[in-house]
């Protein structure tokens, strides 16, 4: 059990108490702090409340308890994952759009590392329980390449290659728009969303460096086909990048545009190109991937009509 005082403060008006906590605390959703008032477990001026709308004011005393996490059992599951490589050190998938990386509230099955407990006797355990292996991770709607670390040498030494950023990772975007430029630079800040807890921004405060680079692959009359290089591993990256310098990615729910010509299951991107050292030979791999189906199938429509 965690126990967590504040003290409210540079608050110019009174401010619902979620949305204060969602603030303050940058590690816990807004909506779980909503079940810990719903729970019980949540004071203010020493009274429990059971209203997340109540509205706090400056020097209100706020504490909060959170409980023990729950232990979770995963369940290997055999599931077909379409493997790249593999040796007694890594393991290389193509993790096709929908799947989810790894367990998180209202996705424990189906993951990606439900199949890898299935597939492999040994992972690293250097993220615990819920992301065994998982170096890295690409979002559930985005498909493409993803190194995994069996044991924690190797996970290590991935790692510190991310950290470096000399993971050559490469992806395929479809954007709205016509860019005009040959290629380009984004160089921009990175956070989460001051209001929407779902989202990412280009924001200043409590954020980090992002830097995004872009080139023009193909144009068509209202989209551009992008090849996208990342410098840093922000995120949503990508995503947020592209919105930010008004080219969202098509299909994209949280950075898109409203209505969607398309029926797509989310946002037009692939993680085409992976590259690094292996952690024991030390000599550089490389993996390329194809574009999927759905991808290719949206090319062929746009081209079609224009």
């Amino acid at each position: 059990m965690k126990e967590i005082k504040i003290t409210v403060e540079d608050i110019e008006e009174p401010t619902r108490i979620d949305l204060y906590l969602s603030r303050e605390l940058n590690d816990i959703s807004r909506s779980y702090i909503q079940k810990l008032i719903k729970k019980g477990n949540v004071k203010v001026n020493n009274s429990v409340i059971d209203s997340k709308k109540l509205k706090i004011d400056e020097e209100d005393e706020i504490e909060i308890i959170i409980p023990e996490p729950e232990k979770l059992k995963l369940k290997p599951q055999n599931i077909p994952i379409e493997i790249l490589y593999e040796d007694e050190d890594v393991l290389v998938v193509n993790k096709p759009q929908g799947m989810v990386v790894h367990p998180a509230p209202g996705h424990y099955s189906g993951t990606l590392v439900n199949a890898l407990l299935y597939h492999c006797k040994n992972l690293s355990s250097i993220n615990g329980i819920i992301r065994p292996g998982i170096v890295h991770r690409i979002d559930k709607d985005t498909s493409g390449v993803l190194m995994i670390a069996k044991n924690n040498k190797s996970h290590n030494f991935l790692a510190d290659q991310l950290r470096d950023h000399t993971v050559k990772r490469i992806y395929m975007a479809l954007v709205h728009g016509n860019i005009k430029e040959e290629s380009g630079t984004v160089d921009a800040p990175i956070g989460r969303h001051p209001v929407n807890r779902l989202k990412r921004a280009v924001i200043e405060n409590n954020s980090k460096k992002a830097v995004t680079h872009f080139k023009v692959v193909e144009r068509y009359s209202n989209y551009t086909l992008v090849e996208l290089q990342l410098e840093t591993g922000r995120t949503h990256q990508i995503r947020v990048h592209m919105s930010y310098i008004g080219y969202p990615l098509v299909g994209d729910p949280l950075y898109g545009i409203k209505r969607e010509k398309f029926n797509l299951n989310g946002q037009a991107l692939h993680a085409k190109i992976l590259g690094f050292v292996h952690p024991s030979t030390f000599k550089f791999m490389e993996f390329d991937t194809p574009l999927p189906e759905y991808f290719q199938g949206l090319l062929r429509k746009i081209q079609s009509n224009s």
